[in-house]
Protein backbone atom coordinates (compact mmCIF):
# COMPACT_ATOMS: atom_id res chain seq x y z
CA UNK A 1 0.00 0.00 0.00
CA UNK A 2 1.17 3.38 -0.60
CA UNK A 3 3.46 4.64 2.64
CA UNK A 4 2.07 8.16 4.21
CA UNK A 5 4.48 8.03 7.10
CA UNK A 6 0.73 7.87 9.33
CA UNK A 7 3.03 7.70 12.88
CA UNK A 8 3.96 11.58 11.93
CA UNK A 9 1.60 12.57 8.86
CA UNK A 10 -2.42 12.62 10.11
CA UNK A 11 -5.37 13.67 7.88
CA UNK A 12 -7.22 16.59 9.05
CA UNK A 13 -10.42 17.12 6.29
CA UNK A 14 -11.45 13.95 3.80
CA UNK A 15 -14.60 13.61 1.78
CA UNK A 16 -15.70 11.00 -0.97
CA UNK A 17 -15.28 12.20 -4.95
CA UNK A 18 -14.79 10.97 -8.19
CA UNK A 19 -11.22 11.51 -9.44
CA UNK A 20 -10.24 12.85 -12.74
CA UNK A 21 -7.03 13.78 -14.37
CA UNK A 22 -6.85 15.40 -17.82
CA UNK A 23 -5.78 14.14 -20.93
CA UNK A 24 -1.92 14.31 -20.93
CA UNK A 25 -2.00 14.44 -25.10
CA UNK A 26 -5.09 16.31 -25.75
CA UNK A 27 -4.35 18.73 -22.38
CA UNK A 28 -8.59 19.51 -23.08
CA UNK A 29 -10.66 15.75 -22.09
CA UNK A 30 -10.74 14.50 -18.85
CA UNK A 31 -9.88 10.86 -17.55
CA UNK A 32 -11.11 9.04 -15.13
CA UNK A 33 -8.72 8.10 -12.09
CA UNK A 34 -11.11 5.96 -10.10
CA UNK A 35 -14.36 3.83 -11.59
CA UNK A 36 -16.16 5.00 -8.04
CA UNK A 37 -16.19 7.74 -5.76
CA UNK A 38 -13.04 7.29 -3.42
CA UNK A 39 -11.70 9.37 -0.34
CA UNK A 40 -9.75 12.10 -0.39
CA UNK A 41 -8.07 13.62 2.18
CA UNK A 42 -5.61 16.55 3.16
CA UNK A 43 -2.83 15.21 5.56
CA UNK A 44 0.12 17.62 7.65
CA UNK A 45 3.36 16.41 8.22
CA UNK A 46 4.06 18.31 11.24
CA UNK A 47 7.82 17.53 11.61
CA UNK A 48 8.18 18.83 8.04
CA UNK A 49 5.34 21.46 7.92
CA UNK A 50 4.13 20.24 4.67
CA UNK A 51 0.75 19.54 3.68
CA UNK A 52 -0.33 16.77 0.89
CA UNK A 53 -3.43 15.93 -0.83
CA UNK A 54 -3.94 12.16 -0.91
CA UNK A 55 -6.12 9.55 -2.19
CA UNK A 56 -5.39 5.88 -2.70
CA UNK A 57 -7.42 3.27 -4.77
CA UNK A 58 -6.89 -0.07 -3.64
CA UNK A 59 -3.07 -0.19 -3.97
CA UNK A 60 -3.00 2.28 -5.89
CA UNK A 61 -1.91 5.75 -4.95
CA UNK A 62 -4.43 8.53 -7.51
CA UNK A 63 -3.28 11.71 -5.85
CA UNK A 64 0.03 12.34 -4.13
CA UNK A 65 0.35 16.19 -4.39
CA UNK A 66 2.58 18.12 -2.04
CA UNK A 67 0.48 21.97 -1.62
CA UNK A 68 2.11 25.09 -2.92
CA UNK A 69 1.33 28.62 -1.76
CA UNK A 70 0.97 28.94 -5.89
CA UNK A 71 -1.70 26.60 -6.46
CA UNK A 72 -5.11 27.06 -7.18
CA UNK A 73 -8.25 25.10 -6.94
CA UNK A 74 -11.00 26.07 -8.99
CA UNK A 75 -14.51 25.80 -9.00
CA UNK A 76 -15.96 25.21 -12.51
CA UNK A 77 -19.39 24.22 -11.75
CA UNK A 78 -21.24 23.81 -8.50
CA UNK A 79 -19.88 20.52 -7.80
CA UNK A 80 -16.58 20.20 -10.12
CA UNK A 81 -13.15 21.69 -9.11
CA UNK A 82 -9.68 21.35 -10.60
CA UNK A 83 -5.85 22.40 -10.01
CA UNK A 84 -2.80 22.08 -11.58
CA UNK A 85 -0.10 19.94 -9.94
CA UNK A 86 3.39 21.33 -11.81
CA UNK A 87 5.64 19.06 -10.14
CA UNK A 88 3.60 15.79 -11.59
CA UNK A 89 2.81 17.62 -14.54
CA UNK A 90 -0.96 17.47 -14.85
CA UNK A 91 -3.78 18.69 -13.70
CA UNK A 92 -6.16 17.23 -11.34
CA UNK A 93 -9.97 16.93 -11.09
CA UNK A 94 -12.59 16.31 -8.52
CA UNK A 95 -16.09 15.85 -8.90
CA UNK A 96 -18.62 15.50 -5.44
CA UNK A 97 -21.74 14.53 -4.62
CA UNK A 98 -22.81 17.91 -3.46
CA UNK A 99 -21.70 22.10 -3.41
CA UNK A 100 -21.30 21.87 0.21
CA UNK A 101 -18.52 19.37 -0.11
CA UNK A 102 -16.97 21.42 -2.81
CA UNK A 103 -16.80 24.66 -0.25
CA UNK A 104 -15.16 23.16 2.05
CA UNK A 105 -12.40 21.81 0.13
CA UNK A 106 -11.59 25.15 -1.51
CA UNK A 107 -10.40 26.61 1.78
CA UNK A 108 -7.97 24.48 3.64
CA UNK A 109 -5.15 25.63 5.48
CA UNK A 110 -1.34 25.05 4.06
CA UNK A 111 0.67 25.64 6.63
CA UNK A 112 0.02 25.98 10.65
CA UNK A 113 2.61 27.05 13.30
CA UNK A 114 1.74 26.63 17.32
CA UNK A 115 2.64 30.31 18.74
CA UNK A 116 1.56 32.92 21.63
CA UNK A 117 -0.32 35.78 19.98
CA UNK A 118 -0.30 39.64 21.01
CA UNK A 119 -1.46 42.81 19.62
CA UNK A 120 -0.27 46.27 20.32
CA UNK A 121 -2.13 48.25 22.88
CA UNK A 122 -4.20 50.46 20.88
CA UNK A 123 -4.03 53.01 23.47
CA UNK A 124 -0.24 53.71 23.30
CA UNK A 125 1.06 51.94 20.39
CA UNK A 126 3.61 50.88 22.56
CA UNK A 127 3.24 48.09 24.87
CA UNK A 128 1.99 44.00 23.87
CA UNK A 129 -1.72 42.74 24.78
CA UNK A 130 -1.74 39.02 25.11
CA UNK A 131 -4.75 38.10 23.13
CA UNK A 132 -4.60 33.99 23.97
CA UNK A 133 -3.40 32.79 27.41
CA UNK A 134 -1.64 29.62 25.72
CA UNK A 135 -0.37 29.06 22.44
CA UNK A 136 -2.63 28.50 19.67
CA UNK A 137 -2.57 27.53 16.34
CA UNK A 138 -2.16 30.25 13.63
CA UNK A 139 -2.55 28.63 9.94
CA UNK A 140 -2.34 29.95 6.36
CA UNK A 141 -5.18 30.09 4.54
CA UNK A 142 -5.73 29.99 0.54
CA UNK A 143 -9.75 31.29 -0.79
CA UNK A 144 -9.85 30.22 -4.34
CA UNK A 145 -13.16 32.15 -4.79
CA UNK A 146 -11.74 35.11 -3.88
CA UNK A 147 -7.91 34.31 -4.79
CA UNK A 148 -7.21 35.82 -0.93
CA UNK A 149 -4.52 34.64 1.54
CA UNK A 150 -5.60 35.00 4.98
CA UNK A 151 -4.14 34.27 8.66
CA UNK A 152 -6.33 32.87 10.98
CA UNK A 153 -5.78 31.86 14.24
CA UNK A 154 -8.83 30.73 16.60
CA UNK A 155 -9.26 30.45 20.47
CA UNK A 156 -12.04 28.45 21.58
CA UNK A 157 -15.14 29.88 19.64
CA UNK A 158 -13.63 33.60 19.36
CA UNK A 159 -11.21 34.63 15.77
CA UNK A 160 -8.17 36.20 17.38
CA UNK A 161 -6.63 36.88 13.82
CA UNK A 162 -8.64 36.96 10.80
CA UNK A 163 -5.73 39.23 8.54
CA UNK A 164 -5.99 38.89 4.73
CA UNK A 165 -2.55 39.57 3.39
CA UNK A 166 -1.85 41.97 1.21
CA UNK A 167 1.54 43.05 -1.02
CA UNK A 168 2.43 45.68 1.61
CA UNK A 169 2.41 43.91 4.78
CA UNK A 170 5.79 42.34 6.27
CA UNK A 171 6.57 40.14 8.98
CA UNK A 172 9.54 41.15 11.13
CA UNK A 173 11.42 39.81 13.64
CA UNK A 174 12.11 41.57 16.17
CA UNK A 175 13.86 39.28 18.31
CA UNK A 176 15.00 35.45 17.92
CA UNK A 177 11.49 33.98 18.66
CA UNK A 178 9.56 37.21 18.28
CA UNK A 179 8.02 38.76 15.08
CA UNK A 180 5.07 41.40 14.01
CA UNK A 181 3.38 42.69 11.51
CA UNK A 182 0.89 45.40 10.67
CA UNK A 183 -2.41 45.21 9.74
CA UNK A 184 -3.65 48.50 8.27
CA UNK A 185 -7.41 47.06 7.62
CA UNK A 186 -7.87 46.42 11.16
CA UNK A 187 -5.57 48.75 12.54
CA UNK A 188 -3.13 46.75 14.51
CA UNK A 189 -0.23 45.22 14.69
CA UNK A 190 0.00 41.49 15.64
CA UNK A 191 3.03 39.95 17.34
CA UNK A 192 4.03 35.89 17.90
CA UNK A 193 6.03 34.53 20.06
CA UNK A 194 7.34 31.24 19.08
CA UNK A 195 8.96 28.24 21.13
CA UNK A 196 12.38 27.83 18.88
CA UNK A 197 14.19 30.31 16.31
CA UNK A 198 13.24 27.87 13.63
CA UNK A 199 9.61 28.46 14.07
CA UNK A 200 10.09 31.49 13.51
CA UNK A 201 12.37 31.63 11.09
CA UNK A 202 9.60 28.99 8.53
CA UNK A 203 6.68 31.59 9.56
CA UNK A 204 8.64 33.84 7.99
CA UNK A 205 9.39 32.30 5.07
CA UNK A 206 6.07 31.47 4.60
CA UNK A 207 4.62 34.73 4.77
CA UNK A 208 7.25 35.56 2.34
CA UNK A 209 6.33 33.63 0.12
CA UNK A 210 2.53 33.93 0.51
CA UNK A 211 2.81 37.84 0.16
CA UNK A 212 4.61 37.37 -3.15
CA UNK A 213 1.85 35.01 -4.13
CA UNK A 214 -0.71 38.09 -2.90
CA UNK A 215 1.31 40.74 -5.14
CA UNK A 216 1.91 38.52 -8.25
CA UNK A 217 -2.05 37.85 -8.09
CA UNK A 218 -2.69 41.82 -7.88
CA UNK A 219 -0.48 42.40 -10.80
CA UNK A 220 -2.32 39.29 -12.88
CA UNK A 221 -6.07 40.92 -12.12
CA UNK A 222 -4.76 44.86 -12.34
CA UNK A 223 -2.95 43.95 -16.66
CA UNK A 224 0.38 44.63 -14.60
CA UNK A 225 -0.66 48.25 -14.40
CA UNK A 226 1.10 48.98 -10.53
CA UNK A 227 3.23 47.67 -8.39
CA UNK A 228 3.09 47.50 -5.00
CA UNK A 229 5.48 48.23 -2.59
CA UNK A 230 6.24 46.32 0.25
CA UNK A 231 6.79 48.03 3.81
CA UNK A 232 8.63 47.65 6.78
CA UNK A 233 7.31 48.44 9.59
CA UNK A 234 9.84 48.77 13.27
CA UNK A 235 7.35 48.35 15.82
CA UNK A 236 8.99 49.33 19.33
CA UNK A 237 11.33 47.00 21.28
CA UNK A 238 11.21 45.99 24.74
CA UNK A 239 14.92 46.75 25.87
CA UNK A 240 14.43 45.88 29.28
CA UNK A 241 15.95 42.51 28.58
CA UNK A 242 18.90 44.20 27.57
CA UNK A 243 19.46 47.53 29.64
CA UNK A 244 18.78 45.90 32.88
CA UNK A 245 20.25 47.90 36.23
CA UNK A 246 23.41 46.48 37.07
CA UNK A 247 23.71 44.63 40.16
CA UNK A 248 24.25 46.31 43.86
CA UNK A 249 28.58 45.46 44.80
CA UNK A 250 29.24 44.10 47.71
CA UNK A 251 32.36 44.34 49.29
CA UNK A 252 33.15 42.48 52.04
CA UNK A 253 35.90 44.72 54.74
CA UNK A 254 35.47 44.78 58.08
CA UNK A 255 32.54 46.71 58.30
CA UNK A 256 30.66 45.51 54.60
CA UNK A 257 30.48 48.44 53.45
CA UNK A 258 28.03 49.34 49.96
CA UNK A 259 29.63 50.88 47.13
CA UNK A 260 26.94 52.17 44.42
CA UNK A 261 26.86 54.79 42.08
CA UNK A 262 23.67 56.94 41.84
CA UNK A 263 24.90 58.81 39.33
CA UNK A 264 25.42 55.93 37.06
CA UNK A 265 21.90 54.68 37.86
CA UNK A 266 20.22 57.86 36.74
CA UNK A 267 22.30 58.26 33.34
CA UNK A 268 21.45 54.27 32.55
CA UNK A 269 17.40 54.96 33.56
CA UNK A 270 17.11 58.09 31.66
CA UNK A 271 19.39 56.90 27.95
CA UNK A 272 17.26 53.82 28.30
CA UNK A 273 13.77 56.02 28.06
CA UNK A 274 14.71 58.03 25.54
CA UNK A 275 15.63 55.18 23.72
CA UNK A 276 12.50 53.84 23.76
CA UNK A 277 11.45 57.09 23.29
CA UNK A 278 12.63 57.67 19.81
CA UNK A 279 11.79 54.12 18.68
CA UNK A 280 8.20 54.44 19.55
CA UNK A 281 8.00 57.86 17.81
CA UNK A 282 9.42 56.01 14.56
CA UNK A 283 7.07 53.13 14.62
CA UNK A 284 3.71 55.35 15.22
CA UNK A 285 4.30 57.45 12.06
CA UNK A 286 5.55 54.93 10.21
CA UNK A 287 2.28 52.78 10.76
CA UNK A 288 -0.11 56.38 10.04
CA UNK A 289 2.27 56.50 6.66
CA UNK A 290 1.57 52.71 5.96
CA UNK A 291 -2.31 53.12 6.34
CA UNK A 292 -2.14 56.72 3.96
CA UNK A 293 -0.38 55.24 1.49
CA UNK A 294 -3.27 52.16 1.40
CA UNK A 295 -5.45 54.15 1.44
CA UNK A 296 -4.34 56.19 -1.62
CA UNK A 297 -3.00 52.92 -3.30
CA UNK A 298 -6.81 52.21 -3.24
CA UNK A 299 -7.98 54.99 -4.41
CA UNK A 300 -5.85 54.97 -7.03
CA UNK A 301 -6.79 51.10 -8.27
CA UNK A 302 -10.48 52.72 -8.34
CA UNK A 303 -9.52 55.68 -10.42
CA UNK A 304 -7.37 53.67 -12.76
CA UNK A 305 -10.59 51.53 -13.53
CA UNK A 306 -12.97 54.11 -13.91
CA UNK A 307 -10.08 56.06 -16.17
CA UNK A 308 -10.11 52.83 -18.43
CA UNK A 309 -14.27 52.40 -18.71
CA UNK A 310 -14.23 56.27 -19.57
CA UNK A 311 -11.44 56.17 -22.32
CA UNK A 312 -13.50 52.66 -23.96
CA UNK A 313 -16.91 55.00 -23.66
CA UNK A 314 -15.51 58.10 -24.63
CA UNK A 315 -14.14 55.85 -28.17
CA UNK A 316 -17.42 54.74 -28.64
CA UNK A 317 -19.08 57.72 -27.93
CA UNK A 318 -16.33 59.81 -30.33
CA UNK A 319 -17.61 57.00 -33.22
CA UNK A 320 -21.55 57.83 -31.98
CA UNK A 321 -21.02 61.64 -32.12
CA UNK A 322 -19.16 61.13 -35.80
CA UNK A 323 -22.79 58.87 -36.88
CA UNK A 324 -24.97 61.53 -35.13
CA UNK A 325 -23.41 64.62 -36.65
CA UNK A 326 -23.28 62.30 -40.36
CA UNK A 327 -27.42 61.82 -39.75
CA UNK A 328 -27.28 65.56 -38.93
CA UNK A 329 -25.45 66.95 -42.25
CA UNK A 330 -27.97 64.47 -44.23
CA UNK A 331 -30.94 65.96 -42.40
CA UNK A 332 -30.36 69.71 -42.66
CA UNK A 333 -29.56 68.79 -46.29
CA UNK A 334 -33.18 67.35 -46.84
CA UNK A 335 -34.49 70.19 -45.04
CA UNK A 336 -32.52 72.80 -47.19
CA UNK A 337 -33.93 70.29 -50.17
CA UNK A 338 -37.29 70.49 -49.05
CA UNK A 339 -37.47 73.98 -48.36
CA UNK A 340 -36.21 74.57 -52.05
CA UNK A 341 -38.98 72.84 -53.23
CA UNK A 342 -41.39 74.92 -51.68
CA UNK A 343 -44.34 72.78 -51.14
CA UNK A 344 -47.14 72.76 -48.79
CA UNK A 345 -49.25 69.61 -46.63
CA UNK A 346 -47.00 66.48 -46.79
CA UNK A 347 -44.20 68.63 -47.24
CA UNK A 348 -44.64 70.26 -44.38
CA UNK A 349 -45.35 67.66 -42.10
CA UNK A 350 -41.80 65.90 -43.32
CA UNK A 351 -40.37 69.29 -42.10
CA UNK A 352 -41.64 69.66 -38.92
CA UNK A 353 -40.76 65.95 -38.13
CA UNK A 354 -37.44 66.81 -39.64
CA UNK A 355 -36.75 69.64 -37.75
CA UNK A 356 -38.01 67.70 -34.29
CA UNK A 357 -35.58 65.00 -35.40
CA UNK A 358 -32.11 67.56 -35.64
CA UNK A 359 -33.32 69.31 -32.35
CA UNK A 360 -33.17 65.82 -30.58
CA UNK A 361 -29.99 64.90 -32.24
CA UNK A 362 -28.43 68.07 -31.37
CA UNK A 363 -29.92 68.10 -27.54
CA UNK A 364 -27.95 64.27 -27.23
CA UNK A 365 -24.89 65.81 -29.00
CA UNK A 366 -25.32 68.70 -26.36
CA UNK A 367 -25.51 65.61 -23.37
CA UNK A 368 -22.16 64.07 -24.74
CA UNK A 369 -20.03 66.68 -24.98
CA UNK A 370 -21.11 67.38 -21.14
CA UNK A 371 -20.21 63.83 -20.69
CA UNK A 372 -17.09 63.99 -22.30
CA UNK A 373 -16.62 66.94 -20.27
CA UNK A 374 -16.97 65.32 -17.17
CA UNK A 375 -14.77 62.36 -17.55
CA UNK A 376 -11.56 64.63 -18.73
CA UNK A 377 -12.03 66.40 -14.93
CA UNK A 378 -11.69 63.06 -13.25
CA UNK A 379 -9.14 62.29 -15.35
CA UNK A 380 -7.77 65.37 -13.96
CA UNK A 381 -8.32 64.42 -10.55
CA UNK A 382 -6.37 60.97 -11.50
CA UNK A 383 -3.36 63.21 -12.09
CA UNK A 384 -3.79 64.41 -8.67
CA UNK A 385 -3.76 61.44 -7.28
CA UNK A 386 -0.72 60.14 -8.27
CA UNK A 387 0.59 63.68 -7.40
CA UNK A 388 -0.29 62.75 -3.61
CA UNK A 389 0.82 58.91 -4.04
CA UNK A 390 4.26 60.21 -5.12
CA UNK A 391 4.38 62.70 -2.21
CA UNK A 392 3.29 59.54 0.20
CA UNK A 393 5.82 57.73 -1.12
CA UNK A 394 8.54 60.92 -0.59
CA UNK A 395 7.59 60.77 3.00
CA UNK A 396 7.97 57.26 3.51
CA UNK A 397 11.14 57.34 1.69
CA UNK A 398 12.01 60.16 4.61
CA UNK A 399 10.82 58.59 7.16
CA UNK A 400 12.83 55.56 6.36
CA UNK A 401 15.45 57.62 6.24
CA UNK A 402 15.24 58.96 9.81
CA UNK A 403 14.38 55.68 11.24
CA UNK A 404 17.69 54.29 9.90
CA UNK A 405 19.40 58.14 11.95
CA UNK A 406 17.30 56.45 15.02
CA UNK A 407 18.71 53.07 14.64
CA UNK A 408 22.12 54.09 14.23
CA UNK A 409 21.65 56.86 17.45
CA UNK A 410 20.59 53.61 19.33
CA UNK A 411 23.66 51.90 18.83
CA UNK A 412 25.70 54.83 19.48
CA UNK A 413 23.91 54.80 22.66
CA UNK A 414 24.17 51.33 23.74
CA UNK A 415 28.04 51.16 23.02
CA UNK A 416 27.97 54.68 25.36
CA UNK A 417 26.09 52.82 27.63
CA UNK A 418 28.60 49.73 27.72
CA UNK A 419 31.65 52.19 28.09
CA UNK A 420 29.81 53.71 30.98
CA UNK A 421 29.16 50.04 32.49
CA UNK A 422 33.06 48.98 31.59
CA UNK A 423 34.24 52.23 33.47
CA UNK A 424 32.07 51.77 36.99
CA UNK A 425 33.28 48.22 36.78
CA UNK A 426 37.05 49.22 36.87
CA UNK A 427 36.05 52.04 38.92
CA UNK A 428 34.60 49.41 41.45
CA UNK A 429 37.54 46.87 41.12
CA UNK A 430 39.45 49.93 42.03
CA UNK A 431 38.25 50.65 45.04
CA UNK A 432 37.95 47.20 46.25
CA UNK A 433 41.48 46.82 45.88
CA UNK A 434 41.81 50.19 48.16
CA UNK A 435 39.69 48.18 50.28
CA UNK A 436 41.80 45.19 50.10
CA UNK A 437 45.12 47.65 51.38
CA UNK A 438 43.43 49.62 53.84
CA UNK A 439 42.48 46.31 55.64
CA UNK A 440 46.13 45.15 55.40
CA UNK A 441 47.11 48.05 56.62
CA UNK A 442 44.42 48.02 59.43
CA UNK A 443 45.95 44.64 60.45
CA UNK A 444 49.20 45.91 60.29
CA UNK A 445 48.10 48.86 62.58
CA UNK A 446 46.76 46.45 65.40
CA UNK A 447 49.81 44.04 65.29
CA UNK A 448 51.79 47.35 65.77
CA UNK A 449 49.41 48.23 69.02
CA UNK A 450 49.75 44.95 70.34
CA UNK A 451 53.18 44.91 70.16
CA UNK A 452 53.57 48.49 71.24
CA UNK A 453 51.16 47.40 74.54
CA UNK A 454 53.52 44.50 74.97
CA UNK A 455 56.77 46.49 74.87
CA UNK A 456 54.67 49.04 77.74
CA UNK A 457 53.36 45.85 79.97
CA UNK A 458 57.01 44.85 80.12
Amino acid sequence: MFPHHREREQPFFSARAHVFQIDPSTKRNWIPASKHAVTVSFFYDANRNVYRIISVGGTKAIINCSITPSMTFTKTSQKFGQWADSRANTVYGLGFATEQQLHQVQEQPFFSARAHVFQIDPSTKRNWIPASKHAVTVSFFYDANRNVYRIISVGGTKAIINCSITPSMTFTKTSQKFGQWADSRANTVYGLGFATEQQLHQFSEKFKEVKDATRLAREKSQDKELANTALSIAAPQDLSDELQSPPVMCINGPEDKLFRSQSADITLSSEKERIKKMLSEGSICEMNLEAELFTLQDSNNKLVAALHEANANVDQWKKQLAAYQEETERLRDQVAELEAHGGHGPSDLLKDELTQSLEELEALLKAKDEEIHILQSKKLEYHEMERDRDEAMHRLQEMEMRNSDLERRVQNSEQNLNNTLEDRDRVDNEIQRAIEILDIKIFDLNDLRQSLVKLIDK
